[in-house]
């Protein structure tokens, strides 16, 4: 623990907006807040260490010195009600200006309340919708923290968050905070790169001013032994692999049969057959298909090997409810209907022996709690299917509580976010003693001290490795059991995770201080993105950002500032006039998503699964508008609505999807003049088995019948460009406003029958209507005979004999 003053008490920070006698004096977190007050900083300290606690110090500071506001963004919505706790209780900030932005806040309330709030914390995937919807600024944010930042890779949110942050505030300052930000030198560099990160600090347990609050961790691995009827059951499972594989390696993309394979080989696998479907060969979509059942037999041989029996007939009970189901894959319909698969699920019910690994977990526990007299385990395991049925077996003898993530599924109900908080509130205050957690729990959460983590089977990444090994050794020895099957992917991934945390920390160390280094392996934009979308320069000599007076900014345009060894000392003020009144006097830039001229569209919010209207927002001559929109997917003028369908949605809204583009086109053009369908994507004629015909008779439909356009683009990009001119054209050229109409309404007595006769055998709206005006009403069509049929126009006699199958067939279920 830290040395004691005099009195015996322990020495505290002391600052304007802290509150007295909170924090505890830690100097290894002082000199980590101290270089993140000054840049753009990654904090790299193991989980358990006060992270949170070096953002707070900062984001006192920068209020206190710059003002403003300070945004802080977590994953997942325990972790942003957790930091907004905490702050609560540390700042001396009015509690209702700091905020909590979710999903659960509606968008014009977190428009409010953005413009009241001083402190802000929120999930990623809500501000990028607010900065899209340029329902908020980013510009008066003078600190923005990313929690768990090693997320920042890919189109996560905070790739696109960090890149408006850059460009739109008036003096930035980023902190991105992890325990593992990644597993080599690439990965750190690209967490740093999407942040707009210079400067590295890492602490590791080893280091003098972390090592005295920190405490051994035994890391145990525990060999099971599978018996012999679960080993039957996985090489059953195993022979239908290789059977697929063997299918696959005839189509000349698999080298081997074993079924071990790795998932690169498997990843590159489906990238050679999805080039087989690019270029119109049918042997893609037929290898796609035995691929992806493939993939759903390793995930039953996984759980068979690492989790548990029970954990594979849930699985299985799934797949089977899913092969039922309209619409189901023929992957599913496949692996559920092949005799050895049956064979195996035949043997996993009428398996009743205790699995070893309950065994093993619950003599562990009987250790922990009772030889030892512990007070708390966790307990984390991948599989959601065996957190439950291991809570159910473990609260025969203990005191256990589930803790998984929100979403819902068949068979497993998931955790409201009260319902998650109410289980760590009742977990801190000792009302369990065993908390089983899926990964929900790895990252950040502040869950207590435990006196033993179990790893029902091994983590194969080192991040969550170390994240799970960090609930425990906090303030006393703790201890953590990782449980390998013997022979199985339980010991690969162990090894797997050993070599990667070596790797990382290694990696970690040789990065440290490396500021310079980082800096050059960054993009000549990124250097200078203090510059972005301001009036700044950049010194080619020396990188940094001057100000139109020729000011220098320092490192990423922060204003060079005296580190945080100030807090808690009586003899330093916590910064002087001068540098208040130079942050004041900035220059202020312009928003270049201010109102003005700007193309404006709406976009449905539900498009956001697309990087579309994130792209469109990035161009300062659009702004984007997000609604939830009853009619189409953007808004271009008070005439023109678009509708996007990847190729794959077009032709699923064709053969059975709830609502037919028909249906939403119809729609479309009862309330705008112009509506447009884009598909986007290729192989639009080789989708799922359709005949050629049928697709173009379907976008014929489409131009003949509703009056709408139908555009093709290759991608999203594509798709981007044309949104943008199309408004153009209609807001510039055509000197068109942009107006919202039209809501989903009840189909008329007309509509409704329409709709029933072209769901027969998908015959569609143009037939349906030529049947209806033949036969008067919806029962003459069904009872009509095949001759009868075929009197009415454009029904032959392959129409006729369709209908006449599905309206007299006996069904079968």
């Amino acid at each position: 623990m830290a040395a004691t003053d005099e009195d015996g008490s322990q020495p505290t920070i002391e600052h304007p907006l802290l509150k007295p006698n909170f924090l505890e004096r830690r100097l290894y977190q002082l000199q980590l807040a101290g270089t993140a007050a000054n840049h753009h900083t990654l904090v790299c300290l193991p989980t358990g260490l006060g992270k949170t606690t070096v953002s707070l110090l900062v984001t006192a500071r920068r209020l206190d010195e710059v003002g403003g506001k300070s945004l802080m963004l977590a994953p997942t919505k325990p972790l942003v009600q957790q930091h907004a706790e905490f702050y609560r209780e540390a700042l001396q900030i009015p509690d209702d200006e700091i905020v909590v932005f979710t999903g659960d806040v509606s968008p014009e309330d977190r428009a409010a309340l953005w413009e009241k709030s001083t402190v802000v914390m929120a999930t990623p995937q809500v501000i990028e919708n607010d900065l899209v919807g340029g329902r908020i600024s980013l510009s008066d944010v003078t600190h923005c923290t990313f929690d768990e930042c090693h997320r920042a890779t890919g189109d996560y949110a905070y790739n696109y968050i960090a890149e408006r942050y850059h460009a739109d505030a008036s003096d930035p300052l980023v902190t991105g905070m992890s325990a593992s930000p990644g597993g080599d030198e690439e990965a750190i560099l690209d967490v740093c790169e999407n942040l707009g990160i210079q400067e590295i600090e890492v602490m590791t347990e080893d280091d003098a001013d972390v090592d005295e609050f920190t405490h051994d961790t035994d890391v145990e691995w525990e060999r099971i032994d599978l018996p012999d009827e679960v080993l039957e059951i996985r090489d059953a499972l195993n022979e239908v692999i290789k059977d697929r594989l063997e299918k696959l390696k005839e189509l000349g993309v698999a080298d081997s049969t074993q079924p071990d394979q790795s998932q690169k080989d498997l990843n590159r696998m489906r990238a050679e057959l999805q080039q087989l479907i690019n270029n119109d060969q049918s042997e893609g979509f037929e290898g796609m298909s035995v691929h992806a059942e493939v993939m759903k037999l390793r995930q039953a041989v996984t759980l068979v090997e690492t989790q548990s029996v029970e954990a594979l007939r849930r699985y299985f009970d799934r797949q089977r409810n899913q092969a039922r189901s309209s619409g189901a894959s023929k992957a599913s319909q496949r692996m559920v209907s092949d005799p050895r698969v049956r064979e195996a699920v035949r043997k996993a019910e009428s398996f009743d022996e205790l699995h070893p690994k309950y065994r093993k977990t619950r003599m562990l526990l009987a250790e922990t709690l009772g030889l030892d007299d512990g007070e708390r385990v966790i307990v984390f395991t991948e599989s959601r299917d065996t957190a439950e049925a291991l809570t159910d077996f473990l609260s025969e003898s203990f005191d256990a509580n589930r803790f998984v993530g929100q979403g819902d599924r068949e068979g497993s109900d998931g955790m409201t976010q009260n319902q998650q908080k109410e289980v760590l509130d009742e977990f801190r205050a000792g009302e369990f003693e065993v908390l089983v957690s899926t990964s929900v729990a790895e990252e950040g959460l502040d869950v207590p001290e435990v006196d033993l983590v179990l790893f029902y089977e091994p983590v194969p990444t080192a991040i969550r490795s170390i994240q799970r090994k960090g609930r425990t050794g906090r303030q006393s020895e703790g201890r953590v059991v990782v449980l390998m099957a013997e022979d199985t992917r339980d010991e690969a991934y162990f090894w797997i995770s050993r070599r990667r945390e070596k790797e990382m920390e290694r990696e970690l160390r040789e990065l440290k201080g490396m500021a310079d280094e980082i800096e050059d392996e960054l993009d000549a934009a990124q250097q200078s993105l203090a510059a972005f979308d301001t009036g700044a320069k950049v010194d080619d000599e020396s990188g940094e950002s001057r100000d139109g007076s020729g000011s220098s900014t320092g490192s990423g345009g922060v204003s060079g500032r005296p580190g945080l060894q100030e807090f808690g000392d009586t003899n330093s003020e916590s910064g002087t006039d001068a540098e208040v009144e130079s942050a004041d006097e900035d220059v202020d830039t312009p928003d270049p998503h201010a109102e003005g001229d700007a193309i404006e569209i709406v976009a449905d919010q539900r498009e956001m699964d697309a990087n579309i209207a994130r792209d469109l927002s990035r161009r300062e001559e659009i702004e984007v508008r997000l609604e939830t929109l009853d009619v189409g997917d953007y808004v271009a003028s008070d005439r023109v609505v678009v509708e996007r369908k990847s190729v794959a949605d077009f032709v699923d809204s064709l053969v059975g999807a709830d609502r037919s583009v028909f249906e939403q086109v119809g729609a479309m053009a009862r309330h705008y003049s112009r509506p447009i369908v884009i598909v986007e994507g290729e192989g639009l004629y080789e989708q799922r088995d359709v005949h050629p015909n049928a697709v173009r008779g379907a976008l014929s439909s489409l131009a003949v019948d509703f009056g709408a356009s139908v555009l093709r683009t290759e991608d999203e990009t594509e798709t981007m460009e044309l949104l943008a001119v199309i408004a153009g054209r209609e807001q510039e050229t055509a000197d068109r406003e942009v107006s919202v109409h039209g809501e989903k309404q009840s189909k008329t007595l007309a509509e409704q029958q329409e709709y029933v006769v072209s769901s027969i055998a998908e015959i569609g709206p143009v037939t349906a209507r030529s049947l209806l005006s033949e036969f008067g009403t919806v029962e003459e069509i069904m009872i009509a005979s095949e001759d009868e049929l075929r009197e009415a126009e454009g029904v032959g006699k392959v129409t006729a004999e369709r209908i006449r199958e599905v309206v007299g067939s006996e069904y079968t279920g």
